[in-house]
């Protein structure tokens, strides 16, 4: 048995007090003089390909590499990502993520899963994902689906197959994300309204990027999902998305908005060339950007995200709750995301500065 004190952060109050628990929590107990810290719910990170120069497709060793890294900054439940490959490739990579799924890492996160973020994109809409985009045709989602470990899959909803592959998808209780898209607002809500009557959990892939931005006549994806039951990822390094627009999306949708890292394998690593799917990127002043200027995944850790919600105005138990207690909603992680009796022991201690001091995993402390 173990016990933590400081400013615990509820989904509904900070409360002075302390912790009890081994493995999940025991008791949830007011008090005082308690050391002047700040305790949230480990962070949840949906959608990530790498960190401290490895990445995802690089397989099992580089997620045990990455997952570290973004413990070290309080993620302690992992989606690694992939990204559009050759579908040889994004196999291998899949089968590396379920190996990692079924022997988990020491002293790291617990990896959930993967997050199918290619091959199933719109060629015109992949941003920094290299040029391999394929149809979702029944037989490819079902050899994805074969490996067990897919939670998550990007999908871009005007390709051929979309239909029979959402039904798949759903069947198999993965969250069907929209994004690399340039399906318009009518695509998008039927879209939408298919996952939901099949009885699943729509998404988005960061919200704003990598799809037609709202305007006065032509309301696009982004309003479709904002308008629905959707939940959306968001990349809020600052550089992805203003923060004024987040604070448009976040009074909009509330508790079905979730922050992601979108993070390569720079994350963690001074700036400067380096690359993602196969492709040269530069990271400068924090951003992570093509030869021909546009964005390329980011730099981005869950802590960061935090701060720049604080900054951005947003209360504390909002902003812990982006990181927390919304993805565990959105991934159906019902023993996890908030700190309450009987949930996973999965915490962040942070400093007055919300910087991080130490994190734990089912009850383990792991930095």
């Amino acid at each position: 048995m173990h016990t933590l004190s400081g400013h615990l952060v509820l989904p509904d109050r900070i409360l002075s007090g302390s912790l009890t628990f081994s493995s999940t929590i025991h008791t949830v107990a007011e008090g005082r003089d308690v050391p002047d810290r700040y305790i949230l719910p480990g962070f949840i990170d949906g959608h990530v390909h790498g960190g401290n120069g490895a990445d995802t497709m690089d397989g099992v060793e580089a997620i045990h590499t990455l997952s570290k890294f973004h413990a070290s900054h309080g993620t302690t439940t992992i989606l690694p990502t992939t990204i559009t490959r050759p579908w040889a490739d994004v196999m291998e990579t899949l089968r590396a993520v379920a190996e990692v799924v079924r022997t988990q890492i020491p002293n790291g996160p617990v990896v959930h899963g993967a997050h199918l973020e290619g091959p199933f994109v719109s060629p015109h809409k992949l941003g920094a994902q290299p040029p391999y985009a394929i149809a979702p045709t029944p037989d490819r989602v079902a050899e994805a689906l074969s490996t067990g470990c897919v939670k998550v899959v990007t999908l871009a909803p005007e390709l051929p197959y979309a239909e029979d592959a959402i039904n798949q998808f759903v069947a198999a209780n993965v969250r069907v994300s929209m994004g690399h898209t340039v399906a318009s607002y009518e695509q998008t809500e039927k879209a939408v309204c298919q996952v939901c009557a099949a009885g699943g959990i729509a998404g988005a892939t960061h919200l704003f990027n990598a799809m037609a931005p709202i305007s006065s006549r032509k309301p696009g994806p982004v309003t479709a999902l904002m308008c629905s039951d959707a939940y959306a990822e968001m990349i809020f390094d600052t550089h992805h998305v203003h923060p004024a627009t987040f604070r448009l999306a976040h009074k909009v949708m509330e508790n079905r908005l979730l922050f992601v890292t979108d993070a390569m394998r720079a994350t963690g690593m001074p700036e400067g060339p380096s690359q993602l799917g196969g492709q040269d990127v530069i990271v400068k002043d924090g951003a992570v950007r093509l030869p021909d200027g546009s964005l390329a995944g980011s730099v981005l850790t869950l802590d960061v995200a935090l701060r720049n919600a604080l900054q951005a105005g947003t209360p504390l138990t909002q902003a812990a709750a982006l990181l927390s207690q919304n993805p565990a909603r959105y991934l159906g992680l019902t023993d996890r995301g908030t700190l309450e009796v009987g949930k996973r022991a999965d915490y962040v201690v942070m400093d007055s500065a919300f910087m991080v001091q130490e994190v734990w995993v089912g009850g383990q402390r792991i930095h």
